[in-house]
């Protein structure tokens, strides 16, 4: 069973490490992070994935980061990060974009109640791709 918690300034190396292993996620400086609600998800004491968002108004939260290092996927880890974002998150509205090529966490997003609302062309860089904006409504 993973264990959720928040994000500390000790676990920024390893959420690098992730991020830069991981060439489909956002990559952002990491620092930033602390900023934000952001959580790490432990596999016997290392960090496994992370996720990170922000609240951008009284009902609408956006998820600016979710990733999972590569030797952890597929175990569900992503799945209970989002999770507890959504049970956590008094927002009504969770919005998210994700690469147009990343079918996995398309189809993850998709059975958890996201829906695809809109398409941003040239959205993310090296290389370019559209992104697609995905919604959850919690009502």
């Amino acid at each position: 069973m993973p264990v959720i918690r928040p994000g500390h300034p000790r676990d920024l190396a390893e959420v690098a490490a992730i991020q830069a292993s991981s060439p489909e996620a956002a990559h952002w400086d990491t620092a930033d992070y602390l900023q934000y609600d952001f959580r790490v998800c432990l596999h016997d004491g290392r960090v496994a994935a992370f996720l990170v968002a922000r609240r951008v108004a009284p009902d609408e939260s956006e998820l600016l980061n979710l990733v999972v290092a590569p030797e952890f996927r597929g175990k569900g880890f992503a799945r209970a990060l989002l999770q507890e974002l959504l049970a956590a998150a008094p927002a009504a509205s969770l919005y998210l974009e994700v690469r147009e090529s990343n079918q996995a966490a398309r189809n993850l997003y998709k059975s958890m109640g996201f829906q695809e609302v809109n398409i941003r062309q040239e959205y993310y860089q090296s290389p370019s791709e559209a992104a697609i904006v995905m919604k959850f409504h919690s009502c």
